[in-house]
This record gives C-alpha cells, structure tokens and sequence, in this order.
C-alpha cells in the first residue's frame, strides 16, 4: 500500500527529527516487495521501534499524535510482511500501544481497520501446518482488547471464519493456560453477537467450557473468571440456554457456585461467584431452565447461599443476582380469588359493543379468569432484572423513533375547531342551568339572602334506610348483614337532567340526631366493660357549631365534651354499631340494650367548621350504594383535623425491597411456616368478617368508599390484602381503605397489598400510607396521619391473567407492603392510601356552605343528572350578587367571564376533591379577595363527576366499568350520565358565544411529586416532533400558559417545571382536549396534585396532606384573580407584554422529563432511584428510571425566562434551544 511520508509530530517538545519518525520512514519505504525480500531489514526496524516504544513513554504518543500516520504505516507493513518475527515485533509494537493509550487508541486503531488486518493474519496464520504459538497468543491477546470498541468484530470473525480457527484452537490447547486465556477472552467477545453465539454452541463450545470449568481453587483464577463470563455470553441464546439444560448442566453449576461459596470465605474471588450465577441467571430466562433450575434444588441452595451473605455489604452483588434468580423461579401463583371482576356487580341497562366492558359482559361463564392455561412466559426476555421499570418504557429507550408516537402529529387536528355537536334545539334544556345569565333581580330584594339560593336535596326527600353509626363501646365493629336492604332510587335514565327545584330558599338543616336505644354485642369481656366509662359512645352528641378554634390550640390535648347522658342517639329505624375489642364478630347477632352508656367525642363543631357528625348521617341515608352499606367509617363520621406540624418524606431503608422479597421466598422453602388463615372475604357476602380466635387481627371495609375484599394471616403477624376491582371491571387495584381492629400494643405487624398494577409507585420514594386511629380521635386529635416503616414496591409472584393485561401473558402483580405499630390497646384502626373523602362528605360540606353564604354571594346547587347507581350529581353556581337591580349592574352580572370547574372524576384521586374544598371555601369566603373573584367571574363547578366510583370504593371506573375521563368525545346519556350533561353544559356555552374563560379538571397523580398542570399547545406539540409546519401554522396565542405561570409563583407546590401543553393521541377523549378542541377553550387544563409530597420549594421533602391541598385550591382562586386583571387590558399585545414579564420574572427551574402512557392520564414514572445494592442489573447500571433517554415533553422551560411570549420565528428558535438544555 502506498503511504505518505510521514507527517512530523505536532505536539510541543517532540522534536521533528526523532527517531521514532525516522524509522517509521523507513518502514514505510519498506513497503510493499522489499519487506518480503529484505526480512532482515524488517525485522532490525521493527525490533528498534519495539524497543523505543517500551522504553521511552513519549514514543507511544509520537506514533499515536494527531496528524501523523504511524498507525498506517504500521498497520500497512503488518499485513505486507511474511516474516515471522517482523508480524511478531509489529503485533507487541501495537500490544504497548494499545495497553498505554486505552480507550482513545483502540477506537483509532478499529477506525483505521486494524481489526481486519488482525482478523486476516489470523486467518492466514491458521492455513500453516502448525501455526506458532507466539502468533497466536499474540494475535489473540490484541482482539480481545480490541473487541469491546469495536462492535462488528463478531460479524467480521463470522464472515472471516476467524471464530471457528478460536474454537479449534481452544480444542486443541486445553491444558495450555498461557495460550487458552486470551483465546477464551477473544470467544467471550464474539459470543456478544447471538448469531455467533448459537453457531458456537453447535460447535460444541458450550461443552468446551464446562470441561475447563472447575471447582474452587487457588490456582488459575484469571482462567476461570474468563472461562465463566465465556460461558455466560454464550447462555444467553435461548438455544445454548436449552443445550446446556438438556445435557443436565444446571446442577452442575449449582454445585460448582456451592464449593466457590464454601471455599472462598475471604471473598476474594466474588467476580467467579457473580459469573457462576451470571450464567444459571441466563440459563432460567427460559422455562425448560427454571424447571431444571427448581428441580435441582435451586431455590433452597441460593437462598441458603445469599442468606449467609447478607451481613456483608460488598456481597450485595451476589445476593441480588441470587434474588433475581429466585424470583423469576418461584412458581407463579394465582391470587386468592374465585374470580378477578368485582365482588360486586351492578347490571347495565346496556353494553356498548367494543371495549372492555362488552369483553367482560361476553366472557363465558365458567372461564378461569385469575390465571391462564400457562401463566409462564417462555419468550422472557434476558435483561428484565429492573422489577420496577416500565416495560413500555424500555422499549421506547431501545427505538427512540418511537418515543413520539403518541403526540399528535396531525396539524387539523391539532388547531382547536368549536364542534357544538348537538343541535342547539337539544341544547336548549340547559338553559335552566344558566338562570343567571337571563336573570333581571327585578321584584327581588337585592339584600335578601334567600334570593340567591337555590339549592336542590335529593337526599333529604328520600326515604331513611338503615345505617350503622360508630360508636366506641368496645373497638372492633360488629358485622351486621346487608341482606334486606333495598335500593330506594332507581337510576336517572333520561337523556336531559332533571329540572332544578322550584324553590329559591335553602332546605331546612335536619333534625338533630337523637338517642333512642343502643345495640350492643352480647358478649364483652370485663376489660372492654371497664372501658366503657372512658370511651363511651360517639353518637350522643348533636353538635351544634361554634366558633372556630385554631387547632394548635387543641393540638395534644383532649378535646372531649362530655354530652348528658339523657340524650340517647335516635336514628329512626338504624342500627347502631357497636365495638367489641376482644370478641369475634357475630354476624347477625341482635346483642342486647344498655341505655346508662355514655360517649365522650371531641368537639369536631369547633375543629372542623364545615363537618357536623349528625349532619353527615343524615346525608349518608340518601347515598345509594351497589353493596348497599349500612356502616359508617370512624374516619368519616368525626371528620379530620389537618395537623399543625408537616410529615417529612420517609426515608428508603437500605435493603428493603431486597428484605421482603427473601421474606416471600420463604414461603416457598418454608411452606409448613405459613398460617393461611382467612380472615376477611367480600366473596362471601353473608358473613364477610370470618370468626377468629382472638389471635389475629380482624379487618372491615363494608362502609362508603371502602376498598378491601380478601384479608389472609400468613404468618403470625404478617397479612396478606387483596383489593377489589372497579366494579363491572376486573382491574384497577390502588385505592384501598379499611378498618383494623385487636391489635396488640407495640407489635410490628406487616401488610402486604398483593395484586397491585402500576410498575413503579411514589411508595418507593418517601410516600407512607394514612392511618387513623379512633382512640386518638376520642383524645383530641382526629386525623388521619403518615404511618408505616420499611415500605416497599415490587414485582410479586401472582400471576396476572392475559384477560386482564390486554392479552399480555407472563405478566405479575406487585406488592406494596408496609410494617407499623398499634399505640393503644383495643383501638380501632383505618388504612388508606390518601386523604378519603366521600360523596356524602362532599354533600354535607356543601349544605354546611349554604350556611356561609352571606347576602352579597350568589350560591345555586342544582342536581345536574343522576348516576347510574341513583346518585345526584350536584352542579354549583357561584359568583357575587349584583349591585342593583338597574339595568347596567344586572348587564355587568351577566356578562362575567364564566370559569367552569370540575373534580373527581377518578374516585381513587381523593386529593382532587380537597384541592376543590379549598376552591368552594375560598369562593364562600368573606375576604377581600374572594368577593374580588366573585364579581370577577361567573363559577360553574361539578365538585364530582363519579359520586357512584367513589361511592363504591372503585379507583378509576364508574358503574359502567370504563374510565370517564376518555369518555368526552363520545359520552352514552345512560352509561355516562355525568359527563354527557356536563360536555353538553358546554356545548350550550359554546353556542351561546359564552364559552368557558378557563376550564379545569381537577386530578390526583400517583407517580409524580409536586402539583402542575396539562394544557394544550398547537407549537409546543410540533416542537416535539418531527413533522414541518408552516409558520402561519403555528400562530398561537400564549396566553394558555399564563394560569401556570402565576401559580409557580404563588403556589408553593406547584411546579412549572412538571407542566406539560403537549397534546397526545392517547388523550384526545380526555377532558383537557375535548373542551380544547370541540369547545375552543384555550385555557384548558387538568390540573395534577400529587399523592406522595414535594420536591421543590417551600414543601420539598415533606409529604402532602389535606392543608397544603386545600391551600393549592385556594391559590388556584388567587390566580384567576391575578389572571384577571391580565385579560382585562383591552390591548392584547400588552397582554402578551405583561405575560412575557412574568416568565421574565420566574426563577429557572430544571424541566422534569415526561413520557406517556397509554390508558391513564400520568405520565410514567421517571424519577431516580439509587438502588445501587439492591438493583437487579449486575452490570451496575444507573436505574434506568432516571430516564436518560426518556422524552421531553414538558414545553417550554423556566429556564427560558428572557423569551418574549411572541409568535415569532426567533421566539420558537429561542423555546426550541431552552427545551435541548433541558434535555
């Protein structure tokens, strides 16, 4: 090859004369015929060159500069040359180059095709009779450091037919160490490539390692380490993996790892023991391996093995690899349950032909719905060591062309387009809902407070049923059977709403509650008895409202107003539940009167302005539920009083996760430790509560939005919780809330939820589940507070049924598991996963804000629909009272900017309904403020568009058994009453030109801390694709992130940096987009409140409650105030002005990355996680759910504060840069 003269050397200090130039030179020159006919020659230059290079340091970088060709040279006369020695003293030059300069020489020489040139000699070499030994090791040794950088070696070996000279030369050479270890490292690096892989197991290099393979020893270490990983590239083809268990080599390595972890008590060799267990990780990705896996014992053996490695930190490595290995073996099993659809079930009147709903109603009777024929994945790919990734997300990271494909790339559809829909003659029934817009006041006393109020109560004209009131006699809960309850209001079925009442004054408070008689159990132990003079009875107290106290105040002390034992509690026709801490539970039992006891309660009148215990009996008769409930949670009847002091996120345990799972694994080497006690079933309607001995704790959820079906005792103090399903569904498993009662003072008791879905939760990252404790209500404190150590997250070994995953095989549930004490003997207990609040809590807050509303406030409740199970759906009307009654006060009060809000529309968000509470209360206020906002806008809120899912305890359903938050672009009047009236709400709004100023959906979030907001941009959807728009495409008014903006500044939750205004594909029936895009509401937004705590600002590190929630709703007032008096200037490039300022004003903040997913509103979860010891990835990876390759879809960052919110070319170039720095 023709080479030209080598360049001098440019780096400083190297003279341009040096040696190493010159005989380079005359290497060069050498080229070609004269290193065949002159090898002396050769071999004197390349023996000085080689001498030079190990001697002097700076010879190496001489060769290797930039500008040089001294690579070329050398690599040129390698493969020129046929002399021996001269290809022996070119390889060692190359060998001290490429040992000296590591990375950034080996990728030089691979860039320059050294790699062919090695590949060719080896080739040429092996075609000899008897090829030298020398040559080989040589050759060897230089692919093996060369193999790692460059990735088509395997496919150039191949091709070549270099690998099959490697296998014959590891044939032939056995018992020849010096030779056999750099071979054994060149197969290591063709085996990466599986082509390669699978054409050396046929060759019988499977079989070739297993022969060098040897137990523990001291000698040849460095051999067995390669020898090992060799192996372990080669076992991940599935076809190796089958050969290798076929020829019975599992027991082989199981017992080869045993002598390794017998003998090397110094651990000094751990990387053999990693590599041993590499290779039986590799072999069970297929089920013909776990099988042989568990019939080798495998199971016992690791978990013996890692067992005695947990003491020691720096063997982690060894025990999470065991704890893989063992997971992925453990027999799959089938939840506890007859059936996965709900243990409750409501008919419908009809089914609409597709979706899951139609699937459920046409599944066969008999069919095994909990697991299928084969719940074992044969196709289990090799790397899903992470148990809390998202497999979705995975792929994305493999193909990043697919990280786009559910953001909306059609421009048509992208550019809102007003669709009313519905003729404006079908619309016109809702005029009855907008009385104000045509109302004159004249006749009417402006100051009259009953002119203003128009409130419909279904409830109080329906018929009293029974319902079992709290009390605290004794503190386990009596069961009492639902058999003859009856449902006392058919469902709505009509397609318009029905009309609001006729009367403009407020209903008339009920009576209070009285005491009549009492039921008590027939059996109490003398213990209990010697209580009842302490704790007493909660209903008998009709508490009337006083003024509000702080509750600093009362923080610790017991606020317990002690009523006459003369006013017995009289609930017409209504069984009183009593509690019995220490005996069973009979179902059914009638017990027997005791008149004398008496209750002492805390005053919740003065804790909670808005909660009266009578009040929320009473609404809780007109609640209709599918169980048909007659109990009342302890929780819900005295309220909550939000602690005065915040609750720092937990922190992860070291080993946590890893802990539980060996405590599972237990259960499969210890079977005999296993109690398998039943002790709550919803599966058997009679008599859910199973009697028990006392010895085990007893479990309830029988009472308005209750969600626990199946409690089993596993071990003494360990449980085992099953969730129930949305009902007419068979998934949906997070929201949970029950009742615990027996428990023992100080002991650690463990639950287990076992069939939860979502793949990661905010329980790995510092949230803890609520808990309330009645005999700390009793003393002055009610509330619900964060409890709970050692919480964990992870993948189990209940099967999910392809039914329910879409027709997905192979997948699992997973685990959420939590520990916690019990402070008081006999107390009864509740667990949630957040803030409950039900449906008759909501309607008893606003019959209680009836009660703030002054003559200056305009306050309407109209019953917008009933739901399915025969539940009103309440619509509120607020804003300020004109004036006057003249012509030009009343065109001011009609003409008000209309805000339409709405809320809980997932009943699992329990947090969206006290971001509302906090908005209704603000509205209701007498500050400033608040009477600023009113006559500022008109307020239209739907305060909860699913009062049936929460109800029932359902997580994300309504009685339809489908999501209604992707029902907007199609809503059925019968099967989603809720939102067809609510849409068509809007629809009359659009066609009277009065759509919404602002539309907002209040929403809880799951996987993601802080409180933000979805919106909808047409550009801030292009940016993240790929797709070309032309810039009158593109024109947009900014004004959508305004609302956004304002909160960051005065909401100390809220996160602009979570925000997104990305419009997805899998969200376009969602109410975000439908009124964005049908009703052309720019402004229109779901606003996202956080389950677990913060991570920024005032509140970062400490979970979230019911204060800063209602707070944020609060806020959420205050910046429409703000917004305001924006949108009023009439000039609307001073407004685009003044919005530029306000980002000009807002700190930076780093952009938080989002994906999406498909069948919910939350984008996956992203957030790291170091699970560095506990990770199941051996190669040390950083937990992919930092999301290194994840998508940005947040907008537009904080960071871009300078950018003028402006249409311009300059501006998208600007947001355009600001979004790849947050990148």
């Amino acid at each position: 090859m023709k080479m030209n003269k080598p360049k001098m050397a440019s780096e400083k200090g190297v003279p341009s004369t040096s040696k190493v130039h010159i005989l380079l030179a005359q290497l060069e020159r050498m080229t070609g015929d004269s290193m065949v006919t002159d090898p002396e020659a050769s071999r004197q230059i390349t023996s000085k060159l080689l001498h030079l290079i190990q001697t002097q340091e700076k010879t190496g970088r001489e060769v290797m500069s930039k500008g040089t060709s001294g690579m070329e040279v050398i690599l040129s006369s390698l493969e020129s040359t046929r002399d021996s020695q001269t290809t022996l003293n070119i390889l060692c030059i190359l060998s001290e180059l490429l040992t000296l300069g590591k990375g950034r020489r080996v990728g030089a020489f691979v860039s320059k095709g050294g790699t062919g040139v090695l590949l060719r000699i080896l080739i040429s070499a092996s075609r000899e009779g008897q090829p030298s030994e020398e040559l080989m090791l040589q050759l060897h040794s230089l692919l093996a450091k060369v193999g790692l950088k460059d990735r088509k070696l395997g496919v150039k070996a191949r091709l070549s037919g270099a690998v099959n000279v490697t296998v014959n030369l590891i044939k032939k050479n056995l018992q020849n160490i010096k030779l056999l270890l750099p071979c054994l490292q060149v197969l290591r690096v063709y085996s990466v490539n599986m082509v390669n892989a699978i054409s050396l197991g046929k060759s019988g290099a499977i079989e070739l390692m297993f022969k060098i393979l040897a137990p523990y020893s001291k000698k040849n270490t460095s051999l067995i380490k390669v020898t090992v990983d060799a192996l372990a590239a080669l076992l991940k083809s599935k076809t190796n993996a089958r050969r290798a268990v076929e020829a019975g080599y599992v027991s082989t390595l199981l017992s080869v790892y045993m002598d390794w972890h017998r003998h090397d008590t110094w651990h000094r060799h751990t990387v053999i023991r990693k590599g041993l267990l590499c290779c039986l990780r590799n072999i069970t990705n297929i089920r013909l391996g776990r099988r042989a896996f568990t019939n080798a014992d495998g199971m016992r053996i690791l978990y013996n093995s890692s067992s005695e490695c947990l003491t020691v930190r720096t063997l982690d490595p060894l025990v999470n690899t065991s704890s893989l290995i063992m997971r992925k073996c453990f027999p799959k099993n089938r939840l506890p349950l007859p059936t996965i659809k709900s243990a409750f079930h409501h008919q419908l009147t009809h089914v609409l032909p597709s979706g899951p709903v139609a699937q459920l109603y046409s599944q066969p009777p008999g069919v095994d719905d909990v697991v299928d024929d084969s719940d074992d994945n044969e196709d289990m790919d090799a790397d899903t060591e992470n148990d809390t990734e998202n497999e979705e997300d995975e792929k994305d990271e493999k193909d990043p062309r697919s990280l786009n494909e559910d953001i909306e790339k059609d421009i048509n559809k992208l550019h809102p387009q007003k669709s009313p829909g519905r003729p404006f003659e079908e619309l016109k029934v809702y005029e009855r809902f907008f009385v104000e817009l045509t109302e004159d006041f004249q006749g009417h006393n402006i100051d009259c407070s009953t002119t203003a109020s128009t409130t419909s109560s279904s409830s109080s004209a329906r018929p009293s049923r029974p319902v079992i009131v709290p009390t605290a006699q004794a503190l386990s809960p009596n069961h009492v059977t639902t058999q003859n309850s009856q449902v006392l209001c058919p469902p709505h079925k009509g397609r318009d709403p029905p009309s609001p009442p006729s009367t403009a004054t407020a209903p008339l408070p009920p009576p209070a509650l009285q005491l009549d008689t009492f039921r008590f159990n027939k059996e109490l132990s003398k213990k209990e008895e010697m209580q009842q003079e302490l704790l007493h009875a909660l209903e008998c107290v009709s508490v009337k409202a006083e003024a509000f106290l702080n509750a600093d105040k009362h923080k610790g002390s017991s606020i317990s107003t002690r009523k006459p034992s003369q006013s017995p509690l009289l609930l017409e026709g209504i069984a009183i539940r009593c509690m019995a801490g220490g005996g069973g539970s009979d179902c059914g039992s009638e017990g027997t009167e005791d008149e004398g006891a008496v209750l002492e309660v805390p005053d919740t009148a003065q804790l909670l302005p808005l909660h009266d215990l009578d009040l929320y009996v009473e609404m809780v008769k007109g609640t209709h539920s599918v169980p048909q409930y007659t109990e009342v949670a302890y929780p819900d009847y005295f309220g909550h009083v939000a602690p005065t002091f915040r609750e720092p996120l937990l922190e992860r345990v070291y080993g946590v996760q890893r802990s539980k799972i060996f405590q599972d694994i237990e259960r499969l080497i210890h079977p005999n430790d296993i109690l398998d006690k039943l002790l709550y079933d919803l599966d058997v309607p009679s008599c859910p509560v199973i009697e028990s001995d006392g010895e085990s704790l007893k479990f309830n959820s029988q009472f308005e939005s209750g969600n626990l079906r199946k409690a089993i005792q596993v071990r003494k103090y360990e449980y085992d919780l099953v969730l129930n399903s949305d009902i007419n569904s068979n998934h949906h498993h997070q929201w949970f809330y029950f009742e615990v009662s027996g428990m023992r003072v100080g002991t650690m008791y463990r639950f287990n939820i076992i069939n939860c879905e979502k793949s990661n939760s905010q329980f790995n990252y510092g949230m803890q589940v609520l808990m309330y404790s009645v005999q700390e209500a009793i003393s002055g404190r009610p509330r619900w507070v964060r409890t709970g150590t050692d919480i964990c997250y992870y993948k189990n070994h209940f099967a999910r049924s392809s039914i329910a995953t879409g027709g997905q095989k192979g997948k699992s549930y997973y685990t959420m598991s939590f520990s916690t004490s019990f402070s008081h003997k006999d107390d009864v207990c509740y667990f949630t996963y957040h803030y409950p609040y039900t449906y008759s809590s909501l309607k008893m807050h606003l019959f209680k804000l009836e009660a703030m509303r002054t003559p200056e406030i305009y306050l309407r409740q109209d019953v917008l629909c009933e739901t399915l199970g025969g539940n009103s759906c309440p619509l509120l009307t607020i804003t300020a009272m004109p004036e006057s009654n003249s012509s030009d006060h009343i065109c001011q009060f009609r003409n008000r900017p209309l805000i339409f809000l709405s809320a809980r529309v997932h009943p699992g968000e329990t947090n969206a309904s006290w971001v509302m509470k906090g908005t209704l209360e603000f509205l209701m206020g007498a500050s400033s403020q608040a009477a600023s906002l009113r006559e500022a806008y008109i307020f239209k809120i739907v305060p909860m568009l699913n009062p049936d899912g929460v109800v029932n305890g359902n997580d994300r359903c309504s009685l339809s058994g489908e999501d209604l938050n992707r029902q907007w672009q199609n809503p059925d009047a019968e099967l989603h009453p809720t939102i067809y009236h609510t849409k068509s709400l809007l629809q009359y709004l659009a066609h009277m030109q009065r759509a919404p100023l602002v539309f907002c959906d209040y929403h809880g979030h799951s996987r993601k801390k802080n409180v933000f907001m979805y919106g909808c941009s047409v550009k801030e959807t292009i940016w993240q694709t790929n797709i070309s728009a032309a810039s009158t495409e593109l024109q947009e008014d900014l004004g959508y992130r305004a609302l956004p903006k304002i909160l960051s500044q005065i909401a100390p939750a809220f996160s602009m940096g979570s925000c997104s205004f990305v419009v997805e594909r899998s969200k376009e029936s969602t109410a975000r987009v439908v009124v964005w895009r049908e009703i052309g509401v720019q402004r229109s937004y779901t606003m996202e409140s956080t389950v677990c705590g913060c991570d920024q600002g005032k509140y970062k590190g400490f979970q979230i409650g019911t204060r800063e929630l209602e707070e944020m709703g609060a806020q959420f007032c205050v910046a429409l105030l703000r917004l305001k008096r924006m949108t009023g200037v009439h000039n609307h490039q001073h407004l685009l002005d003044l919005e530029s300022d306000l980002i000009g004003t807002q700190p930076k903040v780093v952009s938080c990355s989002t994906t999406y997913v498909m069948d919910e509103d939350e984008p996956s979860f992203l957030e790291a996680v170091d699970y560095s010891a506990e990770s199941n990835d051996e190669d040390g990876e950083a937990d992919s759910e930092a999301g290194a390759s994840s998508r940005d879809v947040s907008g537009t960052p904080d960071s871009c504060a300078a950018v003028r919110l402006s249409d311009s070319e300059s501006s998208k170039e600007a947001w355009k840069t600001g979004r790849v720095a947050n990148q």
